[in-house]
């Protein structure tokens, strides 16, 4: 019997002949497809998958994360798509499984799970050996934020303006920042019982505000800019904290990204 691969959605998939057509409908899973090899059978993908930006351009987009282009992917004939719990619907994925053999459900959530990220796909798509350096070297980067002595900060996340929008502690991004001792504020979980994993931020009703150290403007999924730290500075309620851009891609992708992620946060916290 041939070996099985066990997704987020607890389903158990074969190993794929080198014949598989892909379709992934999230971008930092793309992404960790090209580094695994897969070149060749990236048949379908979003357009917000960017990187590799040389490669990318060369397969056909199918829409977006939200809104995926049912036909587009139908037309492709995949063998596999990758979906993700928190970026993709529901309802499009149920629409996927009456034509699409193989439904990859992915759902990391900590930078640790990326590990078991690397090797469900490497397992899937017969690429051990590249998902294993993959590993060895996401592990590298995470001894090294342990083994830091990097003092606490109370961090302000912002996603979003109009209306401003930050992280839970239990997203992705929350987890990213915790390896070098960032504590996102407010002190809310999405999980929790009528809260939200990107919380809606009103300046003028957050008593939590005065324990922040630093607010980090993240360059996506909204493009913050220079100017928005700047007019952020001139607020009286916000004197004396650290405003800050932050690279949205390299704190909040999964997949190979994590790698340098990890490296570019140490960076920044040991920065004066």
């Amino acid at each position: 019997m041939q070996p099985r691969a066990v997704d987020a959605a607890g389903v158990a998939h074969e190993i794929a002949g080198a014949h598989a057509r892909i379709v992934s409908l999230v971008p930092s899973i793309t992404e960790l497809l090209f580094a695994l090899g897969l070149d060749r059978q990236i048949v379908g993908r979003t357009g917000f998958c960017v990187h590799p930006h040389d490669k990318v351009r060369q397969v056909r987009k199918v829409g977006g994360t939200k809104a995926v282009n049912i036909d587009a992917i139908r037309a492709l004939r995949p063998s596999h798509v990758i979906v993700n719990i928190d970026e993709n619907e529901r309802d499009t994925v149920d629409r996927l499984r009456a034509f699409v053999p193989h439904i990859v459900v992915t759902h990391p959530q900590t930078p640790q799970d990326n590990l078991s990220l690397y090797a469900l796909l490497g397992a899937i798509f017969d690429r051990a050996q590249e998902a294993q350096r993959l590993s060895e070297a996401l592990e590298t980067r995470l001894h090294e934020a342990a083994a830091q002595m990097l003092p606490r900060q109370n961090v302000l996340y912002l996603i979003w303006r109009e209306p401003w929008m930050t992280v839970a502690r239990d997203t992705y991004i929350a987890a990213m920042l915790r390896l070098v001792n960032w504590q996102t504020l407010p002190d809310v979980e999405g999980g929790a019982a009528g809260a939200a994993r990107y919380p809606v931020l009103d300046f003028g009703h957050a008593p939590w505000l005065a324990e922040v150290d630093r607010i980090l403007l993240s360059s996506e999924p909204y493009r913050f800019t220079q100017a928005h730290c700047e007019a952020l500075k001139g607020d009286p309620r916000l004197a004396g904290k650290r405003i800050e851009l932050i690279d949205g891609e390299l704190v909040s992708w999964y997949g190979a990204r994590a790698i340098d992620g990890v490296a570019y946060l140490l960076g920044r916290a040991a920065a004066p």
